[in-house]
């Protein structure tokens, strides 16, 4: 197994050159040389073993020989040590919730996994690991906590100021240590250019082995796969619509890939906010980045998908083929508070927005014989918004008053590369 860029202007990579490069020189992404296939027998079987062995499973044919079997197992085993249940909302719905983990949302598989990876691969360094990622919400609060007392690997982590709920926030800027965050004056955009701007930097280059735990880092988005799995674990249904809720579009490309491997999905629907460039390209077939529009699913407030690239590469290039797969829909803020408000009458359920709008375009498309799972991403508890649209107030898990009583060590900065690099080499 080697990985190529998808702009097929740098040299392939193993996946240990991957996971510590990040990105190609050439600003594409690396994707694999092949997308192994699990046999029929191996899902007839899948409730069977623990989640972290498959888990193991379905790594081991992307990692290859880069990391012993053993230590591999252990990081599947830590990568996944919390649940992730698939619980029932109605007669042909359910999903999965993905917030049981530290920072209680989904990222905390991958950047778990990725962590681990690289103080696996940092012991064989004789300089030091820069991870550099920007976040629209809850990234960077899982890129904190996995990569927080990590030895050897520093963190720089860029969110735009004022555009991430109350929690977090927290999450993002009371970490210190080898974290460093920046609270940006910008938008989710902007911190995504700085982050590939140094990540390309010579200068930083030169100080440290770079790299990204976006969702554009291979170790950050092939584990994803795994939720897909779980599901599956869990339902004796074949043949499932799944509804992901999509910004970066890591997560629903992973579960694509999971789908190409054999895992048995009917079809695919990304469920986007304001920020439509993907469902505007499925019905004109003109993709065009815009700048992000901010709405309530803040972590979707993308404007320039950059993994939808790899959706491409999956059909190398063929959209038709992809439409025959995935569907995609925008859903308004006004139908994201309607939703989270029916379903909080109707089935007792709290969603969180994004959730929210992964539920309403799932209910909207969902044919009379199919079943379908939407993926419930993150806590609700995270986004203020919630408590204010249902009018009341939600349980406050342990894990954020512990949060509430830290200090802040996070740092104001300009929407200015330049001000962002200078930052960087003065911490490194």
């Amino acid at each position: 197994m080697h990985y190529f860029s998808t702009n097929r202007r740098s040299p392939v990579a193993t996946f240990r050159e991957a996971v510590l490069r990040g990105q190609p020189d050439d600003r594409g992404l690396y994707f694999p040389s092949e997308i192994p296939r699990l046999s029929a027998s191996y899902f007839d079987g899948l409730s069977r073993p623990p989640i972290a062995d498959v888990a193991f499973d379905v790594m081991r044919p992307y990692v290859a020989d880069e990391i012993a079997d053993d230590r591999l197992a252990q990081i599947c085993c830590e990568t996944v040590d919390f649940p992730l249940p698939v619980i029932s909302v109605s007669d042909r719905i359910s999903t999965l919730e993905l917030f049981h983990g530290p920072t209680m949302a989904f990222k905390d598989v991958g950047a778990r996994f990725m962590s681990r990876c690289l103080q696996e691969f940092s012991r064989e360094n004789e300089r030091r690991t820069l991870v550099i990622v920007a976040t629209s919400g809850d990234t960077g609060g899982a890129v904190a906590a996995g990569f927080h007392g990590v030895e050897g690997v520093d963190v720089v982590i860029l969110f735009p100021k004022g555009k991430v709920s109350g929690v977090q926030e927290m999450q993002l800027t009371r970490v210190g240590g080898n974290v460093i965050t920046l609270e940006v004056h910008g938008t989710f955009d902007d911190c995504q250019a700085i982050a590939k701007t140094a990540l390309a930097d010579d200068d930083i280059k030169a100080r440290a082995e770079v790299t990204s735990a976006n969702s554009i880092n291979v170790a950050r988005w092939l584990p994803q796969q795994i939720y897909y799995f779980a599901i599956l674990q869990q339902m004796n249904a074949n043949e499932l619509v799944m509804s992901v809720p999509s910004g970066n579009f890591g997560n629903l490309a992973a579960g694509m890939l999971a789908a190409k491997s054999g895992l048995p999905i009917k079809r695919f629907i990304a469920a986007c906010n304001a920020n439509d460039v993907v469902p505007r390209f499925l019905r004109t077939n003109e993709y065009e980045p815009r700048p992000s529009i901010q709405t309530l699913s803040n972590a979707m407030d993308v404007g320039s998908p950059s993994n939808f690239v790899r959706i491409l590469e999956m059909f190398d290039g063929d959209t038709e083929a992809i439409k025959r797969f995935l569907s995609a829909t925008s859903i308004s803020d006004d139908e994201t508070k309607r939703t989270i408000r029916d379903m909080y009458k109707q089935c007792n359920y709290i969603l969180d927005p994004h959730g929210a709008v992964a539920f309403r375009a799932l209910a909207d498309d969902l044919d009379d014989d199919e079943y379908g799972v939407f993926l419930e991403t993150a806590h609700p508890i995270k986004f203020d918004s919630v408590s204010k649209i249902l009018e009341i107030d939600i349980p406050v898990p342990n894990e954020i008053e512990k949060l509430a009583d830290g200090s802040r060590a996070s740092i104001e900065v300009d929407n200015n590369y330049e001000a962002v690099k200078d930052l960087i080499l003065s911490k490194i």
